[in-house]
């Protein structure tokens, strides 16, 4: 026998589920991209100094300074990572969502409070940085500059060694700078080295010579928003395959995708902020 659903108990079913979507809406606006992760994952390096095991490192990707991101989250953000007085502290690009020249000061006033390593800070670009279609390169030139005034060193194509550790920091793959060739063949081969390189695209280029390491990346926010035991649906990388996480490469070589601080789009879901803060380890 079948009964009738009533027009009350069809209210009732079509009421609860309205309040679940309201739910759920809310918890992906307001919720989870302010749901801020630390991971801990350990960093094996080739010839890293012994004085360097144990130390850690952290990777602040992706703050997306801007009209979609709240500044008191990312400062909030920059003061727990300093919280954890790490030994290191990369930034590996898209400081800026960028809209006009007024940001500027707004990035100015963010960095203000940008967490700093113990031995060293590092940072590159992104594509973000770039500003419109990723051609505009006097907002790159000023967007390095105001990080380089708050403390950190910028790596565009360029090499730095800190404490034994050799950092490689590649300028963005889609912006009109990116050409790692040389560097990759001076310096790729050197041991106890780690790449920072924004876009893991870039990882299957032919443009790594001798290079065997680690290489750290963001760009895909881990795609925002993921359905549960399914791939998210929009990633800005070629190769699907990376999302976010750890992933091994050919060559001895091995990729870590943040998920990033910020966001473009204020929405997450399954795929809450990170703050990778790494251990060192001696590669055996």
């Amino acid at each position: 026998m079948t009964s009738k659903l009533t027009r009350r108990q069809a209210l009732r079913v079509l009421a609860t589920a309205g309040s679940g979507t309201l739910a759920l809406g809310f918890y992906t606006w307001r919720v989870e991209p302010h749901w801020l992760e630390f991971t801990f994952p350990v960093l094996p390096i080739a010839g890293l100094p012994r004085v360097l095991e144990g130390f850690t490192l952290a990777q602040v990707g992706d703050i997306h300074v801007g009209p979609r991101v709240d500044d008191d989250y990312i400062i909030k953000s920059f003061r727990r990572v300093q919280a954890l007085s790490p030994d290191f502290v990369v930034f590996t690009g898209d400081w800026i969502t960028y809209r006009g020249p007024r940001q500027f000061e707004q990035v100015r006033r963010v960095l203000a409070h940008a967490p700093h390593g113990r031995l060293g800070t590092i940072g590159i670009l992104g594509n973000h940085d770039y500003g419109v279609h990723w051609r505009m390169v006097e907002v790159a030139e000023q967007v390095a500059e105001i990080a380089r005034a708050a403390g950190i060193i910028v790596l565009r194509n360029e090499t730095c060694t800190v404490a034994g550790l050799q950092f490689l920091g590649l300028d963005d793959l889609w912006s009109p700078c990116f050409d790692p060739v040389a560097l990759l063949a001076k310096n790729g081969s050197d041991s106890c080295t780690v790449v920072l390189c924004h876009n893991p695209d870039a990882a299957d280029l032919p443009i790594w010579g001798r290079y065997q390491g680690w290489i750290l990346a963001g760009h895909t926010h881990g795609g925002q928003c993921k359905p549960p035991f399914l791939p998210p649906p929009l990633l800005p990388v070629k190769n699907k395959r990376y999302t976010a996480g750890e992933f091994e490469l050919s060559d001895n070589r091995r990729l870590y995708i943040s998920r990033g601080v910020g966001h473009l789009l204020r929405v997450r879901f399954n795929v809450r902020p990170e703050v990778p803060v790494f251990q060192l380890r001696l590669a055996r």
